[in-house]
């Protein structure tokens, strides 16, 4: 009698795991798109690229207001912080005569515009790109004839005076502190000089604000002296702003 055919299909042992693959949920595209933008990004450090600059880099990537910023086509994420100051202070009405003390990369003077000032003059050591609408000076803040210079593009004495300025960094912080404190005390002078009664001076400083005798000279000088940190500043930096305002007793001397 001839055999039954061997029957040739694989068989499934007792206990083994089935050969057909696991059916699984899928997430959906958009859940995937969702989860993608949600996760931080990094990136590689590339050959003779710094620790620091491969964080700075990830850091500018990661930060929401960098984002914003060129979605709106503001030149800084600093644009942000003369924002919240004028929305905390009221600094820039409606045709005022504004001075931007160090204004690269221009940043500022796009929110002073956009704000509703009627001129506005920035003055930096930089060359600085145009901005539509404002007088762009490449030159020393600090040198005598400064503010004769900006007020001939004026034609007036300025409403208001910001400074964004930094000191460059040496990696010495005891150096650092001092060089920033000089800035700021320029540019305040600048400011007391320069402004027209009742003008306000809105400008940078760090740690602790800034020092006392250029905190008790403003305040002799401006009814309202006082320091803000806005939103935008980011968290763990030791930057806040003093906001001084209505310049009540100019400096002449």
């Amino acid at each position: 009698m001839s055999k039954p055919p061997k029957d040739t299909r694989p068989r499934r042992m007792s206990g083994s795991k089935p050969s057909a693959p696991k059916r699984g949920r899928r997430t959906p595209k958009a859940e995937q798109d969702n989860a993608t933008r949600m996760m931080h990004k990094k990136v590689k450090t590339a050959r003779g690229r710094k620790i620091s600059s491969k964080l700075w880099i990830e850091r500018q990537i990661n930060d929401p207001y960098v984002r914003e910023a060129q979605i709106k086509g503001y030149r800084s994420r600093a644009a942000f912080k003369l924002e919240e100051l004028d929305d905390k202070f009221n600094l820039l009405k409606h045709d005022s005569l504004v001075v931007d003390l160090g204004c690269a990369p221009g940043g500022w003077v796009q929110i002073a515009l956009k704000r509703g000032a009627k001129r506005v003059v920035g003055i930096d050591i930089l060359p600085v790109d145009m901005v539509a609408g404002a007088d762009l000076i490449e030159y020393d803040f600090m040198e005598e004839d400064a503010p004769e210079k900006i007020k001939s593009y004026l034609d007036a004495s300025p409403d208001v005076v910001l400074s964004d300025l930094a000191a460059n960094t040496t990696g010495h912080k005891q150096t650092d502190h001092l060089k920033t404190v000089a800035l700021v005390e320029a540019a305040a002078d600048f400011a007391m000089r320069t402004l027209r009664p009742g003008g306000h001076f809105a400008s940078k400083v760090f740690q602790g604000g800034a020092e006392f005798s250029l905190l008790n000279e403003l305040k002799s000088r401006f009814q309202t002296v006082k320091h803000f940190k806005p939103d935008s500043s980011r968290k763990g930096s030791p930057e806040i702003y003093l906001v001084a305002l209505n310049l009540q007793n100019p400096k002449t001397d």
